[in-house]
């Protein structure tokens, strides 16, 4: 794995580890186990016996591993909750609610577009602005994406910052980060989505909120709001 650009990528990393150790370990284990049973039983040492039921093995070799994923499943709550359930919040009003999105992401075949916020921070209004395969936010800050696709199932994933989210025709849904440091990287399809799938990437630029301000000032001059489609074609 690339080194992580996330708040939550030190944790997902740990889990990942720890499952390809315990992996390898059970891995081991089998395979000595095999290769003992193989070279005591070999004819020249001990005939094997044929047993065809054993009940207290049955229970061991399904108890240990029911143990071993129910306990997975609790270890790594935390981190989906932060990751998939917890979405950032804001205080508005004295209330607390859940973060607005940043950039309205939608995806087609084979291509990604982003919708900025326009003068009314709010996203899917006509004062947006919209740009194809490059996605700009800033270091440091939670950053919440709304997902929606406009024809099959895509994936949108980010490797440096431990992100994978499917999206799913119909449905809204949202995914969200902290980036640590500034850089580039790419945004991938991870999800067969058809013919051109292997073509479906972009840039995403993490850079300094100044950098990113100045950016959206930027774009916003040059281009005209724009909405893609229903077929997916700006």
């Amino acid at each position: 794995m690339p080194e992580s650009y996330s708040n939550a990528g030190n944790t997902i990393d740990y889990l990942f580890n720890g499952l390809h150790l315990l992996s390898a370990l059970i891995l081991v284990g089998t395979m000595l186990a095999i290769g003992w049973i193989v070279w005591k039983f070999d004819e020249s040492r001990e005939q094997a016996q044929h047993i065809h039921h054993n009940t207290r093995l049955e229970l061991v070799w399904s108890i240990i591993p029911c143990i071993i994923l129910v306990f997975i499943a609790f270890y790594q709550m935390n981190s989906w909750a932060e990751n998939k359930m917890n979405r950032p919040t804001i205080e508005v009003g004295g209330q607390t609610i859940p973060k607005p999105p940043l950039v309205l992401v939608k995806a087609k075949q084979f291509g990604w577009e982003f919708h900025y916020a326009g003068e009314d921070d709010r996203i899917q209004t006509q004062d947006d602005v919209y740009i194809e395969n490059e996605l700009v936010v800033p270091v440091g800050q939670d950053v919440v994406l709304q997902l929606e696709s406009y024809d099959v199932i895509h994936s949108f994933s980010v490797v440096e910052l431990r992100l994978k989210q499917d999206i799913v025709p119909g449905m809204i849904q949202f995914a969200w980060f902290n980036a640590t440091r500034e850089g580039e990287m790419e945004i991938a399809c991870a999800e067969l989505c058809g013919w051109g799938h292997y073509k479906m990437t972009a840039r995403m630029r993490i850079v300094s909120q100044s950098e990113f301000d100045n950016w959206l000032s930027r774009v916003t001059r040059e281009y005209s709001p724009n909405f893609g489609s229903d077929d997916g074609t700006p």
